[in-house]
């Protein structure tokens, strides 16, 4: 993530907590797979003990990449009743609620999210993306969480399209400086079509992101994320 007015280069070091590397996490969860899916990891072969709080958000940050969104749920819910304190800042748990269709507590996860990281953008239209489904759509733009400037030209354009002040065209003429913000822009292109209702025109989006040459070759968790989002939502990825 990134965090306010900052530089470029310390947006890009923030950001790292979302890109993570679906491989690396996968190959995390592969050394704790003797656990259960409702109990903390054991030691490592090594046998020094394995951070169980991280142990369990890798694991099910690879559950959600492989579709197994209630699985991941379930890791996530075992790490707050192990580390309640670390709760408010499990963006991850948020993502799996709304693909659950949990949308209630989607929303106050991503809310709490806020309150603790106050220029979380990211975070602030997935509160609108729950509450888009609960409350519609005028609403959840009514209660659009207030955040600082994201540095990232792509996610400010993005809040502006959420918040009634910009446009799609906008965003995706943000998405032109690279291929991380191009995958980016058509993400949110897709989730801003899918709060209105849009559905075939989300898929389409969404089906872009993924194909993109970011979203086939990052290992970025957003970029499964958008793989998860094709498989609940029926698009068909070539």
């Amino acid at each position: 993530y990134t965090r306010g007015k900052q530089s470029e280069a310390a947006a890009a070091g923030r950001s790292s907590r979302r890109r993570v590397n679906v491989a690396a996490v996968a190959a995390a969860v592969a050394a704790v797979s003797g656990a259960t899916a409702l109990s903390l990891p054991p030691p490592s072969r090594a046998g020094a003990l394995v951070d169980p709080a991280q142990s369990l958000t890798r694991r099910g940050m690879a559950k959600f990449v492989q579709n197994d969104v209630e699985g991941s749920i379930a890791d996530f819910d075992l790490l707050i009743d192990s580390a309640p304190m670390r709760a408010p800042y499990l963006w991850q748990r948020g993502l799996s609620l709304y693909y659950a269709d949990r949308f209630d507590e989607g929303a106050q996860q991503f809310r709490k999210d806020v309150a603790v990281n106050p220029n979380d953008t990211e975070e602030a239209i997935w509160a609108f993306m729950c509450e888009a489904r609960t409350l519609g759509f005028d609403e959840a733009r009514r209660r659009l969480l207030k955040v600082g400037t994201d540095p990232r030209g792509y996610m400010r354009e993005a809040y502006a399209l959420f918040s009634g002040e910009g446009s799609e065209a906008a965003l995706v003429s943000a998405g032109n400086r690279g291929a991380a913000d191009a995958f980016y822009a058509l993400l949110y292109v897709g989730l801003w079509r899918e709060a209105r209702g849009e559905e075939g025109a989300a898929r389409e989006a969404m089906v872009a992101a993924v194909e993109s040459a970011y979203g086939q070759r990052s290992g970025d968790y957003m970029a499964g994320l958008a793989a998860v989002h094709c498989k609940r939502r029926g698009g068909k990825v070539a």
